[in-house]
């Protein structure tokens, strides 16, 4: 039943607060701190900085989830109410579905007043990509392509990694995707990041194409495309360098019959439909109406533990 609450209860958060300011965020926190190991990385020897960026990432997820896990077993066994509390609170900020809406909705709300320059500004909060040269389409395309990538990062691997480990375990993965956030690109991290970008994608292996699954059937409940959406997932999902990304994403393009394109790098699907300010309002529909599939699967998960209990 614990876990039935702590769930509950964080869901209500997100849905209620959304995100807090990044002074009182543990997960800017968590950043900050990432930024602060960083700072001794080696500059020069492949294997030095390997070595090195294994080190960090084993070692921050030591010194965070490790704690936590005895807190909350301390806690748990002090007073129940004020466990479920801290669980939830510490569940609550390793997702987050009301941010990702928002700043999605940022974008739109730009392009809607024409307002490009003000587009570009916010759709780096979604993409890592060069957003000064995108055109209105191409940002279009951004916001639709986070809605569905991020569905993962965001939200269905979160609460996975907790049906399985509980709170520590969605912290872990939070802890090593911020890291992928951060470091797990090509360039200046290309060797310091690497380990960090391999864990990340085995995390999500499995999420990311629940994700996919999940945007199917949301699709079908909203009466858009899922059957051109399971076609060009299956035909485009390996088309990105991310081994998980083109899932949802090529699952997306298909269900809202649009091209989602990253200028060099990707083009997804072949659909008929142009890119507008409607299509990503109907991918934030599907977007919540998957991750709501998703709540209630782990909701029902932890009723059946509780009835087994």
């Amino acid at each position: 039943m614990a876990g039935l609450l702590i769930l509950l209860a964080a869901l209500l958060l997100d849905i209620s607060t959304g995100e807090a300011p990044n002074r009182f965020h543990p997960v800017a926190w968590l950043g900050n701190f990432i930024s602060l190991l960083l700072k001794t990385r080696p500059l020069t020897g492949k294997v030095k900085q390997t070595i090195y960026g294994i080190t960090v990432v084993v070692f921050t997820a030591l010194i965070i989830a490790a704690p936590v896990y005895f807190l909350l077993y301390y806690v748990q066994n002090l007073n129940t109410v004020l466990y479920t509390i801290v669980s939830a609170y510490l569940l609550k900020n390793t997702f987050s579905l009301r941010g990702l809406w928002q700043a999605v909705q940022r974008v739109k709300t730009s392009l809607q007043s024409a307002a490009i320059t003000e587009a570009r500004t916010d759709v780096r909060a979604l993409v890592h990509r060069d957003p000064d040269h995108l055109n209105d389409k191409q940002l279009i395309s951004a916001a639709i392509e986070s809605c569905a990538e991020n569905l993962c990062d965001s939200f269905v691997a979160p609460l996975f990694y907790f049906a399985i480990f509980g709170v520590p375990g969605a912290i872990v993965y939070r802890i090593v995707n911020t890291f992928d956030a951060m470091i797990g690109y090509h360039g200046e991290w290309e060797y310091t990041g690497k380990f960090a970008a391999r864990l990340d994608d085995i995390l999500n292996y499995i999420p990311a194409r629940l994700s996919a699954i999940f945007i199917l059937a949301a699709a079908a409940l909203c009466k858009t495309r899922p059957a051109s959406g399971w076609k060009t997932m299956l035909a485009y999902h390996n088309k990105t360098e991310s081994p998980n990304a083109g899932w949802t994403m090529s699952a997306m393009a298909g269900s809202l019959n649009v091209v989602l394109e990253k200028a060099g790098h990707y083009r997804l699907g072949n659909g008929e439909h142009e890119l507008s300010l409607a299509a990503i309002s109907e991918s934030q529909t599907i977007m919540l109406v998957a991750a709501s599939i998703c709540g209630i699967l782990v909701i029902g998960k932890e009723v059946l533990v509780a009835a087994i209990s």
